[in-house]
């Protein structure tokens, strides 16, 4: 019987333009579950479903694994998520345009030399082998840009302060004209693409990430055009750049992911000039911590992070650490706190996390959809605490 506002499995699929065994199939595989079984088994889709098989199409085409698909599409039709997650999908079909074209140089350099010299250059023959095989880098640049976006969303659509952590970063670094600024871990240029107005003209700005996908990301969203920017890829405990060349360096969340904090520590004091500034971000034990007593109320099993983050590098103990490389150091926090009024976004954030969470989570999703609407119906609290050591030689 036709349910109003509903599609049977086989509209649905005559719809998409798939067959009917595929849509079963993605049911089986907990990919793409029908939003209405009847008592008599009858299965039934909506719009909202057709959006999410949009997605797994088009993941399907551009070669991800279904562990893979399953983690990215998992959604409830949340406009302000659906509006990401295409915003997303659009960067990720315009990063294989571009690893396409890459390849497409590539075989036609091969091709050239192989009429020239009537021999194969293992070269380009590497590189092309290299290009052809990156698939999986994407994947994993799609999905460090999808947790970022999540874990940026939650701040922004829920911060109480007016002025966002961005802006506010930006203040502090107090940045005057014809001054040399590095960025270590710039992930997606969030520091600069939400100052843009703020930044002196003729500053030399160098913003560098150990990922390329970042690089590439923090590149689009700035644009090739602004002659004060420029992109390097490098680990920053091995910064290939001059002595005392910098008025600022600026690691913004990024000391407590490095491995040798005093090496990377060592390295930015000596790009720095004598009067120069290093800027450095954390937050305390405190910050975020009622999203881990939320999922451990539904499943006490459940680990946000296997590290805490703030044990290796956080305002109770920066300084101390800081102190080995540095002689002044001034922190200033960053006064703020979340109200949660919406499940989505907070799922997002929690699904972003590098914890054991999706073992728990995905096979119970609508279960935890639930017990978090019901958390956020009253406005949920999340204390933030965080800030930035300023630094000088």
């Amino acid at each position: 019987m036709k349910k109003q506002g509903y599609y049977s499995s086989g509209q649905f699929a005559k719809l998409a333009g798939v067959s009917v065994r595929t849509i079963r199939f993605y049911d089986t595989q907990n990919i793409l579950k029908p939003s209405l079984v009847t008592e008599s088994g009858a299965r039934f889709y909506t719009d909202s479903d057709l959006v999410r098989l949009q997605e797994i199409l088009l993941f399907k085409y551009l070669g991800f694994s279904l562990d893979d698909i399953r983690l990215m599409t998992i959604s409830d039709g949340d406009e302000d998520f659906m509006l990401s997650s295409l915003s997303l999908q659009k960067k990720l079909v315009e990063d294989r345009i571009e690893q396409l074209h890459l390849v497409s140089k590539a075989i036609d350099g091969t091709v050239d030399a192989l009429k020239k010299d009537h021999a194969v250059d293992w070269n380009k023959m590497l590189n092309l082998i290299h290009l052809t095989g990156m698939e999986k880098s994407l994947a994993g640049q799609y999905k460090d840009a999808a947790n970022l976006s999540a874990r940026i969303n939650l701040h922004t659509m829920f911060s109480q302060n007016p002025q966002h952590w961005f802006p506010w970063l930006y203040d502090q670094l107090s940045l005057q004209d014809n001054q040399k600024i590095l960025e270590v871990g710039c992930g997606s240029g969030s520091l600069w693409s939400e100052n843009m107005g703020k930044i002196p003209p003729n500053v030399s700005l160098v913003l560098s990430d150990i990922s390329d996908g970042m690089i590439r990301d923090a590149r689009n969203a700035i644009g090739i055009t602004d002659r004060r920017f420029s992109f390097r890829s490098f680990d920053c405990s091995k910064i290939p750049l001059t002595d005392t060349f910098f008025d600022r360096v600026i690691a913004n969340h990024v000391l407590f992911y490095c491995k040798n904090i005093p090496r990377v520590c060592a390295e930015i004091k000596r790009v720095m000039k004598e009067d120069g500034q290093f800027i450095c971000s954390t937050y305390s034990a405190a910050h975020m911590a009622e999203i881990t007593q939320l999922v451990q109320e539904f499943d006490s099993r459940i680990v946000l992070s296997a590290d805490h983050l703030y044990e290796r590098f956080g305002l109770e103990n920066g300084e101390n650490i800081l102190h080995g490389n540095f002689s002044k150091i001034e922190l200033r926090r960053y006064k703020d706190e979340l109200i949660v009024n919406k499940a989505q976004p907070l799922i997002e954030y929690i699904l972003s996390c590098h914890g054991n969470q999706n073992q728990y989570i995905l096979d119970r999703y609508k279960e935890f959809h639930v017990f978090v609407e019901d958390k956020t119906s009253r406005g949920f609290h999340i204390t933030k605490d965080a800030g930035v050591f300023i630094c000088r030689k």
